[in-house]
């Protein structure tokens, strides 16, 4: 299968260049929208967050933004990743690609347009006084975390989707629930520290935690937490890869 997609990246680049450039075809500003976009959406809660949750922690802008801008990417790539079969049944009946090409598209948008609103990030930091330091190099091993697990994440829902076609609205009923159990808005120190593992269990804590580390308190992020939960997106991608590959066979019949 790495073999294939090898043998395709030119139609995987092609792919990414389309979503994300085709997500704002025709509008004035063009690619400008990946960073603009985020960077009003950061602004609105600058006006708007310190006003309804009233919250004691420091720079509570700056801390919500830094959760906020990864848990976006995540949901974005799920909620699309997830439809990006069904999305492409022309194509898919008539062109012979690798399958997988769509979901894996899918999550390296989503990487880059991180990456493209990762200044947002530097501006508020700036701007509150927090500055930055040399831990933000371990921000690469943070994406690349997330990047993994999105990949497998995508490979299973958007296969199953193609057969359940109800499974698109029911993941982004869990991805809106999930919300509230990660992190984005609150530090986990505000949980009692017996049921703090509880929220463990969603590898997005330990991502968006890992993000705070080396953006708002400049320090190392948990490399033990971290690793394991790399570790954990890798396995989830194999066994995604391997559902998509059985799955897969129907495809063009069931679009």
């Amino acid at each position: 299968m790495i073999k294939e997609i090898y043998n395709y990246r030119e139609f995987l680049k092609t792919n990414v260049k389309k979503d994300i450039r085709g997500k704002y075809k025709g509008s004035f500003l063009g690619v400008l929208w990946s960073f603009i976009n985020p960077l009003l959406m950061a602004l609105v809660y600058a006006i708007v967050f310190p006003f309804i949750l009233k919250s004691s922690q420091d720079n509570y802008v700056t801390f919500i933004v830094i959760g906020i801008l990864p848990w976006n990417w995540f949901t974005t790539v799920i909620s699309q990743g997830t439809f990006c079969i069904l999305g492409n049944a022309d194509i898919i009946k008539k062109v012979y690609f690798p399958r997988e090409i769509l979901p894996l598209s899918t999550a390296t948008s989503g990487l880059v347009n991180y990456f493209i609103s990762v200044p947002i990030i530097l501006i508020f930091l700036l701007c509150s006084g927090i500055g930055f330091s040399f831990n933000i190099l371990w921000l690469p091993l943070i994406a690349i975390t997330q990047y993994i697990l999105t990949i497998g994440i995508t490979l299973i829902t958007s296969a199953i989707d193609v057969y359940v076609r109800d499974a698109e609205y029911i993941i982004n009923f869990f991805i809106t629930m999930l919300f509230y159990a990660t992190p984005v808005l609150y530090s986990t120190s505000l949980f009692p520290e017996k049921f703090r593992w509880i929220l463990y269990l969603n590898p997005m804590t330990t991502i968006i935690n890992s993000y705070r580390d080396i953006f708002y308190y400049k320090t190392m992020p948990d490399l033990v937490s971290l690793l394991t939960v790399l570790a954990a997106s890798i396995i989830l991608t194999i066994i995604g890869a391997l559902i998509f590959k059985k799955l897969k066979k129907g495809f063009a019949e069931e679009v």
